[in-house]
């Protein structure tokens, strides 16, 4: 039998990132001469990629950005937050343990974020988790991001597993989205970014923290 691949969402599942990304967002309206957001907005701002959240903050001002503008701000959002990725980021507790025990267990594990895949390939280094993942899928990987599930299902590919035997964990209503539609159960953690409780999107499983994901993958895949 195959052996089973976890594939994890990054910000607000694997690590809290929230300032991080905020403290960006807010360098670049700080210099267009537009209030902060605040870091708890995070779940109305955080899991899109980075166009999203420009998009977002923009018009929490009461500014719209045409495409033109948007490249731009992109760009200088890339390049900001690649040079403060980890000032306050951190793995979520429990993280690098679990990690660990299912890559002993000989599961395939992986990353589909709605990151750039280089932003998210340089943070997970710095996390001091790379090795621990076959793929890592960004946004720009395969062209699409998100709730699509063509990123979800190509990972899946990539990292040598097959769906039937796929896990999908996150912390939205992106990711149970994606799953959905790739027809990957889904696992939801209760302390990341979305915007409403995620028991209410009805995930397959909600876990509280990582040390409980490996009964809940159990459960799911029939031990």
């Amino acid at each position: 039998m195959i052996a089973p691949t976890i594939v994890y969402d990054l910000d607000g599942t694997l690590a809290d990132t929230a300032e991080d990304l905020v403290a960006t967002l807010n360098w670049l309206l700080a210099r267009e001469g537009l209030k902060p957001m605040p870091v708890e907005s995070a779940g109305s701002l955080v899991g899109a990629g980075a166009r999203a959240l420009i998009e977002r903050g923009f018009a929490a001002s009461g500014r719209s950005l045409d495409p033109q503008a948007m490249e731009t701000l992109f760009a200088d959002y890339l390049g900001y937050y690649s040079a403060h990725i980890m000032v306050r980021s951190r793995l979520y507790p429990g993280v690098d343990k679990a990690l660990g025990a299912f890559e002993r267990l000989g599961f395939r594990q992986a990353v589909c974020t709605n990151k750039t895949e280089s932003l998210a390939k340089l943070l997970i280094a710095k996390l001091g988790i790379a090795e621990r993942f076959a793929f890592v899928c960004g946004q720009d990987t395969f062209g699409i991001g998100k709730p699509d599930p063509k990123p979800l299902l190509r990972t899946i590919a990539a990292s040598g597993g097959a769906s039937e035997r796929a896990i999908m964990v996150g912390d939205s209503g992106i990711d149970i989205l994606t799953a959905r539609a790739a027809n990957v159960p889904v696992i939801a953690v209760d302390f990341g970014y979305a915007d409403m409780p995620v028991a209410d999107l009805a995930p397959d499983r909600v876990i509280s923290h990582f040390d409980e994901l490996m009964s809940a993958c159990d459960a799911l895949l029939g031990g």
